[in-house]
Order: C-alpha cells, then sequence, then structure tokens
C-alpha cells in the first residue's frame, strides 16, 4: 500500500510513518503540511490512500477531499482529527472518507485502521480485474496504442516514488531530449552540456542557461535523494520488494542505499550523508526507455 499524509503537524505526520514503516503497512510515498501544498503532488503520485488532518491552515480535510475527488482522484482516504462533532464527522464520511483516527493517535488504532483499508482495497481491486476481464471479451485483437517516452519514464519514476518531486519533470525532459537525436548513443555527454542543451531546447534565454543548468542539476540530485530514501524504506520493510530488488542496483550505488537501509533499521539520530551519482541513474533510465520503446 503506497500512503500519502496530510497533517500541518509535523509530529503527527513523523508518527503516523513510524507506524506505518514498523508494522510493514506498505510504504509513505509523500507528505504534506496543508491541503492546498498537498493537492497537486496527490494526483500526480496517485497514492493508494491519503491520511488527511481534519482541521488545516487554508484548506481543511473535507474541502482538499472535495476537490481531489473533483478533479479525478479516486484513492481512499482516512481521516485524522480530535475532533469528534457528530455534524462534521457525517459531512467527512459523505464526501469519501473509509475510516476515522482519533487524536492523539494509538498506534494500535491505525494499525487496525490501515489494515481494514488494505483489505477494502484488495477487495475492490479484485473486483475491477473482473470487471476487465469481462469488459475485454472480444477485444483480444484491438490494436495497441504505443506507450510515449513520458509515459514510459513517468511509470518508472512512480515506481520509485519520485512523480511529484521538483526534478521529476527535467528527469523526463532529458530523456525525451536524447530520445529525439538523430544517432542514438551508448554513452551520454557530459551532464553539463546535457542540462544546457535541454535548458536551451526548453526556450531559456542564452544569458540565463548557466544559471537554470545549475538549478536543473540541484533539482535532480534532490530527486534522486528521495529516490534512495523511498527505495531503501522498501528494502528496509521487506529485502525480496520488487521495485527495491530491481531499481536499487540498478540505478543507483547499491552501498549508499544500504547505508540509508542501516540508518532506517537502527533508528540513529544523525542522518547519513548518501552520494548521489546522477549520470548513472540517468544513463540507465535512456537505455531502459529506448529498449522499451523500441519494443511497443
Amino acid at each position: 500500500m503506497r500512503y500519502f499524509i496530510v497533517d500541518d503537524d509535523p509530529a503527527s505526520r513523523t508518527m503516523l510513518k513510524n507506524i506505518i514503516i514498523d508494522g510493514d503497512l506498505g510504504v509513505v510515498i509523500g507528505e504534506a503540511e496543508s491541503g492546498a501544498s498537498g493537492l497537486q503532488t496527490i494526483l500526480t503520485i496517485n497514492p493508494d490512500v491519503v491520511l488527511i488532518d481534519l482541521l488545516m491552515p487554508e484548506l481543511d480535510g473535507i474541502e482538499t477531499i472535495e476537490l481531489l475527488g473533483k478533479k479525478g482522484f479516486q484513492g481512499q482516504f482516512i481521516m485524522i482529527s480530535q475532533i469528534e462533532n457528530k455534524e462534521m464527522v457525517g459531512e467527512a464520511y459523505e464526501k469519501g472518507i473509509e475510516f476515522f483516527i482519533h487524536k492523539p493517535i494509538n498506534r494500535v488504532e491505525v494499525q487496525s485502521i490501515l489494515k481494514k483499508t488494505a483489505e477494502q482495497f484488495r477487495l475492490k481491486g479484485s473486483l475491477l480485474t473482473i470487471q476487465e476481464s469481462l469488459a475485454n471479451i472480444g477485444l483480444a485483437n484491438q490494436i495497441k496504442r504505443q506507450s510515449s517516452v513520458k509515459e514510459i519514464v513517468l511509470t518508472t519514476l512512480n515506481d520509485m516514488g519520485i512523480i511529484g518531486e521538483a526534478g521529476s519533470d527535467d528527469i523526463i525532459a532529458i530523456i525525451e531530449f536524447l530520445m529525439i537525436q538523430e544517432h542514438k548513443v551508448a554513452q551520454l555527454p557530459p551532464l553539463k552540456d546535457l542540462y544546457e542543451a535541454v535548458a536551451k531546447k526548453q526556450g531559456c534565454p542564452e544569458s540565463d542557461i548557466n544559471k537554470e543548468s545549475k538549478a536543473m542539476e540541484q533539482r535532480i540530485r534532490r530527486t534522486l535523494l528521495a529516490a534512495t530514501n523511498n527505495l531503501a524504506s522498501l528494502g528496509a520493510i521487506d529485502y525480496t520488494n520488487h521495485e527495491f530488488e530491481y531499481y536499487a542496483p540498478r540505478y543507483f550505488d547499491f552501498q549508499e542505499i544500504r547505508k540509508q537501509m542501516i540508518f532506517i533499521q537502527e533508528g540513529k539520530d544523525e542522518p547519513v550523508r548518501i552520494k548521489i551519482n546522477s549520470k548513472k541513474f540517468l544513463q540507465v533510465l535512456y537505455l531502459e526507455t529506448l529498449e522499451k520503446y523500441s519494443q511497443n
């Protein structure tokens, strides 16, 4: 299960995240301190479940749920609140929440509710599978639409839980730029040259290309750092997890992810410094995208 936490209290977000990880209930793929700041990210990364506080600045929990529903989000909601007003609780259920978690947060209550939500999610998935199977009878000869480069890259970034990160758009732009080159190369050019070429293609003024290139480099590094954290969390929970097994050794320096896994497992206070190899990541992503695109 992929969770997103929206709560203006950092301590509550940390506590919920720890309960999910410690209870082997899934992975937290993102968090936000308000409904307004989390809205677009939730729509982009499409978590299975959103744990959302009722009372928040700008947009409260009910307003956020209503907006997400209008924009097509179909994931599940769990409301977090210390309010027990029957009218507000009733309104929340009308907007589509599945369960309430009461504050102060209780580990046993959270684990019980998340297990029930996961079971509902699995049942819903089984029903959808049956419906899709029935709908596809007689359509075996339908022509399959070719996936675009962006769709292929987004699938990979989604597996790593980093679609909502600022550098994800830069990564997509770089791979799209490489894919339209007439002569495909096995080895990428120097990253500085690549960043500048993409910035220029995007219409960046000549005087700002160097500045935008450096900004792009930093956005990508922060995004890849988030990916290493996500994969390390998956590996710490389940060493045989498919995404962890596939992406950690291929796209990253595995020893760096291993250091982060040890940090998570041992609960150390001092965060570890992780080295990010952006060129390795982009190199592997480019070659895999090229292979998948040619197989369409």
